[in-house]
């Protein structure tokens, strides 16, 4: 990785987002918006914005729909596909502790790239009328908060160091 790739990725990053972008900023720039302007969410999101709106946002709609499709489905075939590999080469194996291994390291990260990808496919490709508020909102965070805390506990648990760390502090802060 040289520093001229790293900055040509890194534009290219940045501009890839903007652009992605600025469809929706454009579009809902035109909209007429009346009525009460609080959104019932817990951040401005695209969606409970769109509601706000009295003017027509079909068009919006329909290309966050196709933009939630590619930018989920897309990646959840990457991922599913790099893990049936990763499973095949797994049970080739030999033993079954290096098996156990390769699966218990596997397991945390799907468990938490799922729950990543299946909140955002719930909420931006299956369509907005089949979910209630509150559940929008619960799945969310879900996605927004709850898994980028429980990533690094995911992670930082597996090593014993730290698993011992943890039990060094419960054990003194514990009253049993």
């Amino acid at each position: 990785m040289t520093r001229e790739y790293c900055i040509i990725l890194s534009i290219t990053s940045w501009l890839l987002g903007f652009s992605i972008i600025l469809f929706h900023i454009v579009k809902t720039a035109k909209l007429h918006f009346c009525g009460p302007n609080i959104i019932d969410h817990l951040f401005c999101d695209i969606v409970p914005l769109l509601e706000l709106a009295c003017s027509d946002t079909s068009m919006i709609h329909v290309v966050v729909y196709i933009m939630g499709i590619q930018f989920v489905l897309i990646p959840t075939t990457v991922i599913v596909v790099s893990y049936t590999y990763i499973i095949l080469a797994v049970l080739r194996i030999s033993s079954s502790t290096g098996r156990q291994k390769a699966f218990s390291t596997c397991s945390s990260h799907l468990i938490v790239v799922s729950l990543f990808y299946w909140t955002i496919f719930s909420i931006y490709v299956v369509p907005s009328k089949c979910l209630t508020n509150t559940l929008s909102k619960i799945l969310s965070l879900l996605y927004s908060v709850f898994t980028p805390l429980i990533n690094p506990m995911i992670y930082s648990l597996r090593n014993k160091d730290i698993i011992k760390a943890v039990q060094r502090t419960f054990q003194k802060h514990v009253i049993w």
